[in-house]
């Protein structure tokens, strides 16, 4: 859907930012054999993973799929085990959609950009492009082509030969990030035309079943919000004597230390019965205690 790209859209962006402010402040390449690949790869690699997991923390559904799924499953029968799991492979493969979207934005940028893989590369060279004496040992000439991503370290004899290697590595690097985002367009191209054709529902019916979707989900968030927000009155007026907003309050209740104390401290969902729950310290005062104790009457004038 549109928002959906919108969404996409805004994420990749926000990323080619940051990877272009990550990388003129902190990148660095350290210039010496053995430390050029850890670096250049921990910056390729590294910031992507985070962004996946971060990806797969922000979406509702990663939650959705498996939040209190342990007591679910084990009472899942073995006629719809099979319908279960396709749907769950479903939703992750959806999920691990958007979740791409940030890791792969970083590489395909980071790639194009060329820096870290000269970085890393750099001394991995296959060929003598440097104008230095063709006996000198395969660590000497290591240790030459490590100091080629710094120019300031390259003497003036090597520096023809330094800017070949560098554009060679560009090139490389340039040519890898353009292949995985043709990759990428071409397999989520193909990923949505196969929805499309395994979907059991026509374009139009397709269309209405998304805004139904839409709506039902705002709607189920307004009455959820109101449910609760009533729910939690009854226990608020129970505990104080009345609730914010009530007009012409007559008297307050002065709850007392035991059951102040009854409603501190760390609230966990507790289980009553096979299908209830406590959701907080108070509804569990206010469903076991009678609202007794002392009431304050309040002047009408003040």
């Amino acid at each position: 859907g549109k928002e959906v790209v919108i969404a996409n859209a805004i994420i990749a962006i926000l990323t080619i930012g940051g990877q272009q402010l990550f990388s003129f402040f902190t990148f660095s390449c350290p210039c010496h054999v053995g430390q050029n690949l850890i670096y250049g790869l921990a910056f390729l690699g590294v910031p992507a993973l985070i962004l996946l997991i971060v990806g797969y923390a922000l979406n509702n559904q990663t939650w959705r799929l498996v939040t209190g799924k342990k007591s679910h499953f084990e009472k899942v029968t073995s006629s719809n085990q099979l319908l279960k799991c396709k749907l769950v492979c479903f939703v992750l493969c959806s999920i691990t959609g958007r979740a791409l979207v940030a890791p792969v934005t970083w590489l395909a940028v980071t790639l194009i950009n060329g820096s870290y893989y000269v970085c890393a590369m750099s001394e991995y060279v296959p060929v003598y492009y440097y104008g230095a004496d063709p006996n000198v040992t395969a660590s000497e000439r290591s240790r030459i082509l490590a100091t080629f991503p710094c120019s300031q370290l390259v003497p003036p004899e090597l520096s023809r030969a330094r800017d070949e290697v560098i554009l060679l590595l560009r090139y490389q690097s340039q040519v890898a990030g353009w292949l995985l985002i043709a990759v990428v367009v071409i397999t989520v191209f193909l990923s949505y035309c196969l929805a499309s054709c395994f979907s059991p529902l026509s374009f139009l019916h397709f269309r209405y079943w998304s805004s139904y979707v839409h709506n039902e989900q705002e709607l189920f968030d307004e009455a959820t919000e109101q449910h609760s927000r009533l729910y939690a009155r009854q226990h608020v007026r129970k505990f104080f004597g009345f609730v914010p907003g009530s007009e012409n309050v007559k008297e307050i209740r002065i709850p007392s230390l035991r059951e102040w104390q009854a409603i501190s401290g760390l609230a966990f969902l507790k289980r009553v019965d096979e299908e209830h729950y406590d959701y907080s310290l108070l509804h569990d005062w206010a469903l076991k205690e009678r609202a007794n104790g002392k009431y304050l009457r309040i002047d009408e004038d003040s």
